[in-house]
Parts: structure tokens; sequence; C-alpha cells
């Protein structure tokens, strides 16, 4: 299916060009240093659909990405029986979202099918869940079975999301609940870093109404690493108040309380609390992130189409250019990696793993041993 043709922004479109002037021309080889990290990547939409990977790795050579973190969607948008076309994003109609398990599998499959050296660069998250559901740990383990010393981390968990999270079937999911406690601490015994989407607060308080909840995840699991998506922003968020003046000093203060909170500054972070409404850096975050040089990363946030992943990433240049050069490699680079076991995940019956792969005592595995998971 092609592409949409992509808005003429002038203006935008030639500051990204000055900005990549300024960089050398890089792309993402084993033998080069590539300039970006991407931090949070679906490999499918919320229909379950998205290009091969190799159109992914293309991608991430001709934008000079080395790695990407990548994840499934654990929601499906459900095509209602009275509507006549397929809609085309999970808002395009008042039909229910599911939680969608087989995302994993989905994924796992396509990574297999790669050369190591192709799989190498990319992180598989785990994300099949509902995190509603105390039964969300059993998940994790048998996904670990299944695919020994594949997965590096769990996310994007998809909890508090304004209208997502009104179509969603089911209890509104927290970050504090029950459920996602027994996700935080299978996270912890293996080393695994969390994704975590959480809204800051609803689209009508003008206060940081949900920041508690994150809080009690980062106080109760202080080894678990948690990677608060979008700095807990949205664009629905954005439509309905605008710049949120709390939102700096209140992840000052979260980030200042708990050594293990990282921002992931894709999607909605941008603009307009990164870059102003001339694009221009904006102090503020600036300082920030240069006062926790090794707690902020990036990426793009797309849904298994990639033919704008450059720009995507590109975007960010005003902002990085604004920190001190060797932050701005950590953000744009460095960052995810440190956070990634040195290792997959492996079950504890498996003898031996390499860094990425188990190795020993792993058993063949079978499209039918999937199949049977999910019956």
């Amino acid at each position: 299916m092609p592409y949409p043709p992509l808005p003429a922004v002038a203006t935008r479109a030639l500051r990204l060009i000055f900005g990549a002037l300024l960089l050398p021309v890089i792309t993402a080889t084993a033998s080069e240093e590539a300039r970006y990290t991407d931090s949070h990547l679906h490999t499918v939409d919320f229909f379950q659909q998205g290009a091969p990977l190799e159109t992914l790795l293309s991608a991430m050579d001709a934008a000079g990405v080395g790695n990407a973190m990548v994840s499934g969607m654990p929601l499906m948008k459900k095509w209602h029986e009275n509507e006549p076309k397929r809609p085309d994003t999970y808002a395009g109609d008042d039909a229910g979202v599911y939680w969608f398990s087989a995302t994993d599998a989905y994924l796992a499959e396509s990574l297999e099918a790669l050369a190591p050296a192709q799989r190498d660069r990319l992180h598989p998250f785990l994300s099949g869940f509902n995190p509603t559901d105390k039964n969300a740990d059993l998940h994790l383990q048998k996904m670990t079975e299944l695919y020994p010393g594949l997965w590096q981390g769990i996310g994007e968990v998809i909890t508090r999301h304004d209208d997502l999270t009104a179509l969603t079937e089911g209890e509104t999911p927290r970050a504090n609940s029950d459920a996602m406690f027994r996700v935080y601490r299978y996270a912890g015994h293996n080393g695994l870093p969390v994704l975590l989407h959480s809204n800051i607060t609803s689209k009508r308080e003008r206060n940081p109404l949900y920041a508690g909840e994150v809080e009690a995840a980062l106080a109760r699991f202080p080894d678990v690493n948690i990677i608060w998506a979008h700095a807990g922003t949205s664009k629905t968020l954005h439509r309905h108040q605008g710049t949120m003046a709390f939102l700096l000093p209140e992840i000052t203060r979260i980030l200042e309380t708990y050594p293990n909170l990282y921002i992931d500054l894709s999607w909605s972070v941008l603009r307009p609390y990164l870059l102003d409404s001339n694009d221009q850096p904006v102090s503020g975050w600036v300082a920030l992130v240069s006062r926790f040089p090794d707690r902020f990363m990036i990426g793009s946030d797309l849904l298994g189409k990639y033919g704008r992943l450059g720009e995507k990433l590109a975007e960010f240049e005003p902002f990085l250019q604004a920190l001190p050069k060797e932050v701005a490699h950590q953000v744009a680079r460095g960052n995810f990696l440190a956070l990634l076991p040195t290792r997959g995940v492996c079950p504890q019956h498996v003898a031996r793993c390499s860094q990425a792969r188990c190795v020993q005592g792993t058993p063949k595995r079978r499209l039918a041993d999937v199949a049977a998971y999910f019956r």
C-alpha cells in the first residue's frame, strides 16, 4: 500500500534540511557510528498490520539509525459488524479496542526470520498483555519460554491514554495496579526496562492528576528502570489544554526523587515542550536534559510504516544541537542502549545464553507451539 503524501510545510522542512547539513553524512552500518537509536517504535498499527522488518532496516540505514526498540501493539481496533468501511485509526469510529496477545508472537516470528546481524540491531519488547489482568506476568513467562533469549524489555504498556482508554474494553488500566506490580516484579527479576504510557493528567484537569500512579510504581520497584513514554503527554491533552505549565516542574521533581525514572521524548513532547512554535529550543527543557544527561531518549513512535523514520528523528535536531555535544549523543544514541540487559531473557531451565540469544538447551520451536498457546 503506498504511503500518503507528506504535508508541505516549507518552513519546517527548511529547518530540517539546515540541521542535517550541520551533521556528517552517516549510515547505520556495523563499521560506522550511527547518529540515532530509536527508543520507541511499533512494528504494527492498531490493526496489527505493518511493513516487513527488512523495510524497517532499510529505513534505518537511510536515516542513520543504528538500533531500534521494537514492539508490537497490545491493542486491536474492532471493525464493527455495522460499519461498512474499516476505520483507519483507533479513533476512526466508536467501535471498541481490545487487548491482543498475539502481537508478541507476530513480532517474534518476524525477528526469527532475519539474519543474526540484522536481528541484533532490533531490541524487542513484550507488550501483548492486558495490564488490568493479574495473569499478565504469566504471558511474559510463556513468551520467554517460547522465544528464549529474544526479549530485552517490556512495553509499550498502555495505561491511561485519554480517548484510547475510553474505547478500550474492560477496566481502566493504571500504572500502580496489582496487575502492573506483578509485571514490574517480573521485569526486576529479569533486569528488563519497562516502557510505560501513562498520561500525567486528564483532558479536564490542569494539574498532575495521575502522576502519583507512576510515582507509586517507581517507589515500590526502585530496581526497575521505567521509561515514561512521552513524559506523560499526548496529542489529545494538547488539544484540550495547550501547553501544560506544570509539566516541566513536575517532571523535574520526579526525576530528582526517583533515579529509576527515564523519559521518552517521542511524539507529543517535541512540540510544544522541547521546541516552541518557531521550532526554537525551549531553554527550560534544554537545562533539564543537560542536568540529567543519562535519563532522556528519543524515538519515532511509528506504527508499522517507516517511510518517515528519518524525518521524525531529524525533527529533534534543533533541540539536540542546543545541548552539549556529549549530552546530545547520549540522548540521541546511547541512553536507551545503556538500559538494555546484557542478554535477552531466558527461562531458568535453559542452561546457558549468549549475549542476545540462548544457545544451549533450547528446543527447536514450531509455529504449532505458538498457535497452541493462543487457543
